[in-house]
């Protein structure tokens, strides 16, 4: 039954019908009762295109991806788009990717939202300071962050402690014997990698290691940066002993540039990658010792669920900011020193 026939049987106009169903105050409650009550027994179902087009909605949330990052090709940022679907979808509303190029994501942002295509966004990867979440916030435009900024007040949010992982990696490896602790890392103007980068020094200043610089390349979020950071280290003159990377992309091509020097993982030199290596890695089947966020945790179905609860606008601050613990996944990258 549709909204015409509803009002049919009801003997009331369309309008009427319509402004009862979504609660507007200048129909009386008896009203709004009886035709909430005809519409549940009659089996009316609306209909979502009209729907949208009179409530002012979308019906999907938006994310910009800058064409230069590498998620397309990164696993983890897949795994986290499926459990985004899959948990709007159970809530009638779609996931928007759009592309963009770096320079002109802010444009790419204001288009979806004064075209109307996106009822709120997820801010991915966020950086320290962030104009995306600055725009958001000045155009009240409902949005959830993937990660967190420098100030992390004010708006919704979902993170992992990322300090907390490093801290968890050089404890690890301080048990093992390492005291020669190298670190490749993505650039620090990324929030996640900031964190990351902080709790690795101060791990490393709580077991009294010195912090080397030359063992702290900065290495990116893509592989071929990865094989590069890890070449420059194997050239020195003193190796470190282990080796912690902040990011999966560039982990994958530091353990290929160890494999193609011949280098025993795990003998010669332990590693630890934050998220591992991909399910489709080519590093001939070694299990990599890994920071992981916990399958319970799993970003994209939480995510799903907070910014329905943001884009509902009835909600408490501090119940739509998340902040998860990371675990320690044992492999066969790292032993004793």
């Amino acid at each position: 039954m549709d909204l015409k026939a509803l009002a049919a049987n009801l003997q009331l106009s369309m309008t009427t019908v319509s402004r009862a169903l979504n609660g507007y105050s200048d129909v009386s409650e008896k009203t709004r009762q009886r035709v909430v009550e005809a519409a549940r027994n009659l089996g009316y179902q609306p209909n979502p295109v009209a729907r949208s087009l009179a409530l002012g909605r979308a019906n999907a949330v938006g994310i910009v991806h800058p064409l230069e990052h590498g998620d397309v090709a990164d696993p983890r940022f897949l795994s986290v788009v499926a459990g985004l679907t899959e948990g709007l979808a159970a809530q009638h509303i779609d996931l928007l990717i759009a592309s963009a190029t770096e320079k002109g994501e802010l444009d790419t942002y204001d288009r979806l939202v004064t075209g109307r295509r996106v009822d709120g966004f997820i801010v991915a990867r966020t950086l320290r300071q962030d104009e995306r979440i600055d725009y958001l916030r000045q155009a009240g435009v409902p949005f959830l962050a993937y990660g967190r900024t420098a100030d992390a007040s004010g708006y919704p949010w979902f993170d992992f402690d990322n300090a907390a992982g490093s801290r968890m990696a050089v404890e690890r490896l301080v048990e093992l014997g390492h005291r020669r602790i190298a670190y490749i890392h993505a650039s620090l103007h990324y929030n996640f990698a900031y964190g990351r980068h902080a709790g690795f020094i101060e791990a490393m200043r709580a077991a009294a290691l010195p912090v080397e610089p030359r063992w702290m390349p900065s290495a990116g979020l893509a592989r071929s940066s990865g094989y590069n950071a890890m070449l420059g280290l194997l050239e020195q003159a003193q190796w470190p002993s282990a080796v912690i990377i902040d990011n999966n992309l560039a982990g994958e091509g530091a353990v290929r540039a160890l494999l193609d020097r011949g280098v025993a993982i795990g003998r010669q030199m332990s590693v630890i990658v934050y998220d591992g290596s991909p399910p489709d890695t080519l590093l001939n089947g070694i299990n990599i010792t890994a920071v992981i966020q916990p399958a319970h945790h799993h970003p994209g179905r939480h995510m799903a669920g907070l910014i329905a609860n943001v884009l509902s606008g009835d909600y408490q601050l501090d119940e739509v900011q998340m902040l998860c613990q990371p675990e320690i996944l044992a492999g066969e990258s790292d032993g004793p020193c």
